[in-house]
């Protein structure tokens, strides 16, 4: 993420002040008004305002005034607010049947958060969607600096936004804001313990198919490929044996270790680990080595392989087709004026920037979750069941090690008398935990299965049983 000198100069004069809101009146491909309140607009943080935070804030469109407040930080890091909003949880989303490459229409998502919620959806960190430095060394990030940027924003966007700081307020996210939102929470109720004003009416988090621990979340990829029958039971048993459940770090002396992996890996270097029920369609199928086995960054799901029919196979439809959609849509100058995008801020749109300056330095969040636990906040942890990046029965584990009581044990929840997953309610006095799985559904949940996860939310929010 670049700027031109002299430009960058000009926007530091220009906007140091780093405060900016407006409202959404229309959107190119929607047609009519826009009916709900949005908003976007840029907050400044950081030694004089230098960074710029973009962000989206869509009122609920049921009691604004009642209904909770949540801040939306999208994983990656470094996805665009906008991928959350359009493909998971926001108001609007594409309507494919009628949209053409050169020419993306909308529509209205029947099964949108902000009908119970109003929800910020906020590019972080900084390089970011919409989101830029006037410096250079601004871009030089990692998960403390961006966790206290976040916060820093929440508190600065409450200020302009003061009749919501009474609102009960939750920080979601998914993937791997699974390590962002825990540290916000945490920088979020130490600043209310220490009187920071405004205070923040701080009552829970909603993580959605989270990273929380690195080498576990992915360890547990094995096992999912085996519960999941892509995995033979002998293959299973002898890596589990060779590898000691170690499938990630693996010793390069290990030979028996190491073919074990091997083998894993041509049983699985075909599925779609998004979805393990969706077609794979990736510029190239990269092979596993020992010293980077599962490592879901060599896996960029943005650029798919156009399959080209034959006379044996049709043309395959992949999911990573959808996301051109919002690469077309957000380079046009008539929606980045539609969202009062600054001129010249940026170069060019990603949906997710695999360029950032960004040093991952917390790789385990589970102590973070037990100091909450103890500061009683309620939290809802939700897995697709279908998903092979941060599998369920990962989460599960770690979940298992805060040594919660059990109150509902392993059960059924439905949604028009299907079942829709499982569930887990923990409790420990005075908070309360809730483990969901969504069936069907991959990574991330609300993008595969959004009615269900619609549902989930509406009754959690209400404190419904689930």
């Amino acid at each position: 993420m670049k700027l031109w000198p002299l430009l960058s100069l000009a926007l530091c004069l220009l906007f140091r002040s780093g405060l900016s809101q407006m409202a959404v009146e229309s959107l190119p491909g929607l047609p009519g008004g826009l009916p709900f309140y949005l908003e976007t607009g840029y907050i400044g943080v950081g030694e004089l305002d230098d960074i710029q935070l973009f962000y989206y804030f869509v009122e609920s469109e049921r009691s604004p005034k009642d209904d909770p407040l949540v801040l939306w930080l999208t994983g990656g890091p470094g996805c665009s607010a906008l991928s959350g909003l359009l493909y998971e949880i926001g108001p609007f989303t594409f309507d494919y049947e009628n949209s053409t490459r050169s020419k993306p229409t909308l529509k209205l998502n029947d099964y949108s958060w902000t009908k119970v919620a109003n929800i910020i959806f906020l590019d972080q960190p900084v390089g970011t969607g919409f989101s830029y430095a006037n410096w250079w060394e601004d871009y030089n990030i990692n998960d403390s600096t961006s966790a206290a940027e976040s916060y820093e924003f929440l508190r600065k966007w409450l200020k302009v936004h003061p009749q919501f700081q009474s609102n009960p307020l939750y920080i979601a996210g998914d993937s791997h804001s699974g390590i962002a939102v825990p540290m916000v929470i945490l920088e979020v109720d130490k600043g209310n313990k220490a009187g920071v004003e405004p205070r923040a009416n701080l009552e829970g988090y909603i993580l959605g198919n989270p990273l929380t621990n690195k080498t576990s979340d992915y360890n547990s990829r094995v096992p999912f490929a085996h519960l999941k029958g892509l995995i033979s039971n002998g293959l299973y048993e002898s890596a589990k044996t060779d590898c000691n459940g170690e499938y990630i770090n693996v010793n390069e002396s290990n030979a028996d270790c190491v073919d074990d992996i091997n083998a894993v890996d041509l049983c699985v270097e075909n599925i779609y680990t998004g979805n393990i029920l969706e077609p794979r369609c990736v510029d190239q199928t990269p092979k596993s080595t020992v010293g980077n086995a599962w490592d879901p960054t060599l896996i960029n799901q943005d650029r798919p392989l156009l399959l080209w029919p034959t006379l044996r196979a049709r043309r395959v439809w992949c999911r990573a087709y959808n996301y051109l959609y919002s690469y077309i849509w957000t380079s046009d100058k008539a929606v980045q004026d539609a969202l009062h995008i600054r001129e010249g801020t940026i170069e060019k749109w990603v949906r997710c920037n695999k360029t950032l300056s960004y040093t991952s330095t917390v790789t385990d969040v589970i102590d973070v979750h037990k100091e909450l636990i103890k500061r009683g906040l309620r939290a809802l942890i939700y897995s697709g069941d279908h998903d092979m990046v941060i599998p369920y029965v990962g989460t599960q584990a770690w979940i298992d090690t805060l040594n919660l009581t059990i109150s509902e044990d392993w059960h059924a929840w439905f949604v028009d008398g299907q079942v829709a997953g499982y569930a887990t309610l923990y409790s420990s006095f005075p908070s309360l935990l809730t483990f969901v799985t969504v069936k069907g559904a991959g990574h991330t949940a609300p993008e595969y299965k959004p009615e269900q996860c619609f549902a989930l939310i509406s009754r959690w929010f209400d404190y419904y049983y689930i």
